[in-house]
């Protein structure tokens, strides 16, 4: 199943984690990735620490877990590969509104190639 597929088809709960360029690791909740049609993975994301550490360091982990019974879901190893601020192209594939919307605060558009796949429980030996 492709991953455009995969998060239209599964609502659950999302974990970005990033760590900047000394180590120090973050972990924020993000909602399900956008999949763009060149299959970059893009997060809309505030200039909080989360876009911060990814100046620094361009490697992340989205972890998904699926709204269901036990534990599914999936673990994606992701490298940054561009970003953008582009406030028209937001507004047109962001999901939710929320009354801070318009606060002026700088969004990013932060795309992604996914590196790694591997399901939420078990997956490869290193």
């Amino acid at each position: 199943m492709s991953l455009q597929t995969y998060f239209e088809e599964n609502k659950g709960t999302g974990v970005l984690a990033t760590a900047d360029g000394a180590g120090r690791v973050d972990a924020a909740i993000y909602a399900r990735p956008h999949v763009m049609p060149d299959g970059t993975l893009a997060f809309i994301m505030r200039d909080r620490l989360t876009h911060h550490n990814l100046q620094s360091n361009p490697y992340a982990t989205f972890l998904f877990i699926e709204r269901t019974s036990g534990y599914q879901g999936k673990r994606l190893f992701l490298k940054k590969v561009r970003e953008e601020q582009n406030p028209e192209l937001i507004r047109r594939i962001k999901r939710r509104s929320y009354a801070d919307d318009e606060d002026g605060e700088p969004k990013f558009l932060v795309y992604f190639e996914v590196e790694k796949e591997l399901p939420l429980i078990g997956g490869e030996r290193p």
